[in-house]
């Protein structure tokens, strides 16, 4: 690929820079290249645009450049990238691609651009995939691309499969080609956080606010706009290593390094000794979790696949000792998951059939491991019952839930 600034986007990039200062200062963080290939793609902060770009009209070039430079600052790339790691093989990267497309596409055309037809909207979308009439402006502010694209998929539950189809077959008729690279590999790769484009975001549509014109009429109505609240993940291996560390404790019979010091410049100076200080220490964590996999009937096989997925990854991802309880009215399967290959021995369950759901049971044999934290893979649908006594508890549940329980912490898998 020339490295070179894109000369068949130029003139469109110009057209974009007098008529929209939004979109003007957010293209001017985009990297923007020619290449070979569709007549466009999005990889990480690159946008590369093929030999068919300049053929097209000029006012689709000026709307397919702003389309493009709305899935950099959207993040879909690096965002693409985050969902397939966590569903791994499951990961439908052609959903992921439309949803993204659907909420670009009607994000640019409300600001007033054109786009090559046929094209997806959002409004198409949600009219076909979910038999919703909902509205643009309100589209475009209550869907993001994972929430959108859960619902696709079902949120691993079975459920989307008809929706997911009509997604499809509306891809097919708009003639799509995916336009998103989530590998992010060479110049393609991400190198600013969720935070330097959303601080990016709200300056550029600040001033395009006060143009009057352009993305900037859209300030406040844009749902999609990058993370940056934490992945459950990561907040699992905050509350572990919290819950692991313990306090400072006193070390009697070694000094401390300030007393050390102060006793050198004592005898250095010829002052009296100083008092002795002990040194401190913490005594090493023994970060230990049970993980409760609920495997009733109201679990679908999908969704089943889904919470092993994020047992792995727990296993892989914290280092920690995890303590697998599989359960339903009872538990049916207890044991130590490898750190290194916890998917080969979550395949090796004799998972059970059918059966309804007690808590009771797998959170008594979870306290027994003594664990520093206990995470639930549920849908939650029974009543939590009594707490495990001290021990925190993460409740994962596959979207969040209506009423969460009086106890321990709710975070949803689809954020």
């Amino acid at each position: 690929m020339n490295a070179a600034h894109s000369r068949r986007a130029g003139p469109a990039l110009r057209a974009l820079a007098e008529a929209d200062p939004a979109l003007a200062a957010l293209s001017l963080w985009c990297r923007h290249r020619d290449g070979p290939g569709p007549v466009a793609r999005t990889s990480g902060e690159t946008i590369t645009y093929g030999p068919g770009f300049a053929a097209l009209p000029r006012q689709e070039q000026v709307g397919l450049a702003a389309h493009h430079v709305l899935h950099v600052a959207f993040r879909h790339s690096a965002r693409a990238r985050v969902m397939a790691a966590r569903h791994g093989p499951g990961f439908q990267a052609d959903l992921f691609n439309i949803a993204a497309d659907a909420i670009v596409n009607e994000t640019v055309l409300l600001a007033g651009y054109v786009l090559p037809r046929p094209r997806i909207t959002l409004t198409r979308l949600l009219a076909e995939a979910f038999d919703t009439g909902a509205g643009a402006p309100d589209a475009v502010a209550a869907w993001d691309v994972e929430r959108l694209y859960h619902r696709l998929t079902g949120g691993g539950t079975g459920s989307g499969t008809r929706a997911g189809e009509a997604a499809r077959k509306l891809a097919r008729a708009a003639e799509f080609g995916a336009d998103l690279d989530a590998n992010g590999t060479g110049e393609g790769d991400e190198t600013d956080t969720a935070s330097d484009w959303h601080g990016r975001l709200a300056r550029a549509l600040a001033e395009g606010r006060s143009a009057g014109r352009g993305l900037g009429r859209l300030a406040g109505r844009l749902g999609d706009l990058p993370r940056t609240d934490t992945p459950w993940e990561r907040l699992l291996r905050g509350a572990v290593t919290r819950a692991v560390t313990r306090d400072a404790l006193p070390q009697p019979f070694r000094p401390s390094r300030r007393w050390l010091a102060m006793d050198a410049a004592a005898r250095a100076s010829g002052a009296p000794t100083p008092g002795f200080l002990a040194a401190t220490g913490r005594p090493l964590p023994r970060a230990r979790i049970a993980v409760l996999l609920d495997a009733s009937g109201s679990v679908p096989r999908p969704l089943r696949d889904r919470f092993a997925g994020e047992v792995a990854g727990i296993a892989g991802r914290t280092g920690a000792e995890v303590h697998l309880v599989v359960f339903d009215t009872e538990v049916r399967a207890a044991r130590v998951l490898p750190a290194r290959d916890a998917g080969r021995s979550l395949r090796d369950l004799d998972w059970p059939e059918g059966g309804g759901t007690d808590f009771a049971p797998a959170l008594a044999a979870a306290r027994t491991a003594k664990p520093s934290i206990i995470v639930v893979l549920t849908d939650l649908e029974a009543e939590p019952g009594d707490p495990p006594g001290r021990i925190p508890v993460i409740w994962a549940t596959p979207r969040p839930v209506a009423a969460p329980p009086p106890w321990g912490r709710v975070i949803a898998l689809d954020r």
